[in-house]
């Protein structure tokens, strides 16, 4: 069969300009949990913020297009390690967001590592990111566990609540808040008298309940988060639990957590968080564009927020450096200030890629007290993140010269 040379001739300069065209296109992508038990928490709601922060910057960063691209790892380390290669093979990847729970979080680490480019983690809370597993080609902007536990622990034991015991989510995440929770509370003089490990997604917790009730503990240590920490809480009341001699305490609540419990269930919940939407004006006017392009009343979650905050500042970084490259834009992105007015006295830490910050400790208010959709929290105090997340000293992250 013989080729037309005309044909021939058009098939290849079609070819170069799809080449060009995508060489001119850098791509963005949001791996995160869309269908389980943190999907509210991330979700679309993480890839519009990503999609405010490059329209804000005007879609063009160091003569490329910035497109945003995301999907759903399903909290599956194998899945988000797919996804993301799959992403930097063929999408023109250049960074990669969120990173949903933990375990999915470190594999999307890992790729974004091994291929050159970034890591933004906004959902991925566990102290391995900055720690054990930390990389020059990645920041975390996600209070870690060490920091959660730490501002709320010491406090708790000593006002009384010496004997502990936890239920903890069976993954890194929740390994982790137990292991740096139980270091605060020995440290302040306080005893764990044990812990029970439960699934991730679980329906029926009655069983971690009873074994918590029976070590007759002061304080019930919850390592779990969004649905789990949800339906624990709900389940822990019928039980009893929270409302006498043991009392219920939580590490990292959403606010999308306390929007599903409701404030009568939720209510004086005292937790730490970097991100309020009602803190100050300029949480809110964040906040109320947001909600316009999801179309949705409900506020926006801490990771939503820093997604929007890490995306910004990557092209900030991208932009002064001239270029995507991850080794680059990872110097830049230390050597710059953090200009955002979401979260409060930020920077990134050069030598393991840790996002210090101020943290609110907050207290959930009473029905009565909640004047419109989303007030739900008062503003009890400001911890320094010089006071709460892990000293250089004290990091277990290999890039760390001690």
């Amino acid at each position: 069969m013989r080729i037309n040379p005309l044909l021939a001739a058009l098939a290849a300069t079609l070819a170069a300009c799809a080449a060009h065209a995508q060489a001119d296109v850098v791509r963005l992508g949001v791996s995160n949990d869309r269908s389980g038990i943190y999907s509210d928490l991330g979700g679309l709601g993480s890839e519009m913020a990503v999609r405010m922060a490059v329209e804000d910057f005007g879609g063009k960063v160091a003569g490329k297009t910035v497109e945003v691209v995301g999907a759903d790892n399903q909290n599956k380390a194998d899945v988000a390690s797919a996804l993301v290669r799959r992403w930097f093979d063929t999408q023109n990847l250049v960074a990669v967001v969120d990173g949903g729970a933990s375990s999915a979080g470190l594999a999307a680490q890992g790729v974004a590592r091994e291929k050159g480019g970034t890591a933004l983690i906004s959902g991925g809370f566990a102290g391995d990111f900055s720690g054990k597993q930390c990389s020059p080609l990645s920041t975390q902007w996600a209070p870690d566990t060490y920091a959660l536990s730490n501002a709320v622990v010491r406090s708790v034991v000593e006002k009384g609540g010496k004997s502990w015991y936890f239920i903890t989510t069976d993954y890194v995440f929740g390994k982790s808040l137990e292991s740096n929770a139980t270091h605060f509370v020995q440290q302040a003089g306080g005893k764990v008298l044990g812990s029970t490990r439960h699934p991730l997604g679980a329906l029926d917790f009655a069983s971690f309940l009873i074994q918590a009730q029976s070590s007759q503990a002061q304080v019930v240590g919850l390592a779990s988060a969004g649905g789990d920490l949800v339906n624990l809480i709900k389940q822990a009341q019928e039980f009893g639990l929270g409302g006498g001699k043991q009392r219920l305490l939580t590490f990292l609540t959403f606010i999308n957590d306390v929007r599903a419990m409701g404030l009568p269930v939720a209510q004086g919940l005292t937790f730490p968080t970097g991100f309020y939407w009602d803190a100050d004006e300029d949480t809110r006017a964040w906040t109320r564009r947001w909600q316009q392009k999801m179309g949705v009343t409900r506020p926006p979650s801490i990771v939503q927020a820093l997604s929007y905050v890490a995306t910004t500042h990557y092209l900030q970084a991208a932009q002064a450096a001239g270029t995507f490259e991850g080794e680059a834009v990872n110097k830049k992105m230390r050597e710059l200030p953090i200009t955002t007015k979401l979260i409060k006295n930020a920077r990134i830490r050069p030598e393991d890629g840790r996002v210090i910050m101020d943290l609110y400790l907050v207290e959930v208010k009473k029905p009565s007290e909640s004047k419109y959709e989303g007030d739900y929290y008062r503003i009890l105090s400001t911890v320094p993140g010089d006071q709460v997340f892990v000293s250089l000293a004290d990091s277990e992250c290999p890039l760390v010269k001690k």
